[in-house]
């Protein structure tokens, strides 16, 4: 297993004092960019002329709305390209650590009703997050070591205590706000979570949380801000939830 340099405070001060990633990395980034930005292209090259000065990422409720309202109109007539564009968009969002996917999740909710949202949000954030895994195991390491290096070493040693049980360890990550997922995203494969275990947790762990919020999507207007989403019973039973998916870990540990 791939171990975390922690030669002392030299090391990691070296680190955040010069750029993390070299020329090659960054070129690898900046294609993956390039890619994005030629697929939105062609998306908004199919659609209709029109004003699309709304189409920006939303960073209020209030610019959620906006978006939404606007977006309504074009659902209906150009449903393929609405969506190929919002899943571009959500999975960008997801690989670079963009903030903002919960704004994507109401959206899916508002325009496309909770079945549908739900199914939506799951994949794309699947589909960002592999994408992020894969891009942080070929320039991660310096970027995480950099951003995170008590916490990597953290997860590094958490990841190697419970390897046996590692697939209910990630979905109670995933569950619960213990570690956040832009950084479960990155530091995965640096610190040797197979992907298939990754792949799992992900897309089954984010199945309630994306519930909660794609359900809010629908009664959008009624929102006053983002507090409102996840009250005392929706943390609580995502608790319980991840706790519940831990336990035949704890158990087997005991019996042994």
């Amino acid at each position: 297993m791939g171990k975390i340099d922690n030669n002392g405070d030299e090391g990691v001060k070296g680190s955040i004092s010069k750029f993390p990633l070299n020329f090659w990395e960054v070129t690898v980034a900046s294609t993956v960019v390039l890619g994005f930005l030629f697929g939105l292209l062609g998306v908004y090259l199919t659609m209709p002329a029109s004003d699309y000065s709304f189409l920006k990422l939303p960073r209020t409720l209030q610019d959620l709305q906006i978006l939404r309202d606007h977006l309504e109109d074009y659902t209906s007539d150009y449903t393929a390209q609405v969506l190929l564009g919002y899943c571009m968009v959500y999975i960008f969002m997801q690989t670079f650590m963009i903030p903002g996917t919960v704004f994507m999740s109401l959206l899916a909710g508002s325009l496309f009703g909770v079945f549908k949202g739900v199914a939506l949000v799951v994949f794309n954030a699947t589909a960002g997050a592999s994408s992020c895994y894969f891009l942080s195991k070929v320039i991660g390491r310096p970027l995480a070591t950099s951003l995170w290096p008590d916490k990597l070493l953290f997860f590094q040693n958490q990841v190697a205590k419970r390897r046996e049980g590692l697939l209910n360890y990630m979905l109670f990550l995933r569950l619960t706000p213990t570690l956040p997922n832009t950084f479960i995203n990155v530091a995965s494969p640096i610190v040797d979570v197979p992907y298939h275990i990754f792949f799992l947790a992900t897309s089954i762990g984010l199945i309630p949380a994306a519930y909660v919020t794609v359900r809010a999507g629908l009664a959008l207007g009624e929102l006053r801000s983002l507090g409102d989403l996840y009250d005392f019973n929706s943390i609580a039973t995502l608790f319980f939830i991840g706790v519940v998916s831990v336990t035949p870990t704890l158990v087997s540990k005991n019996k042994s």
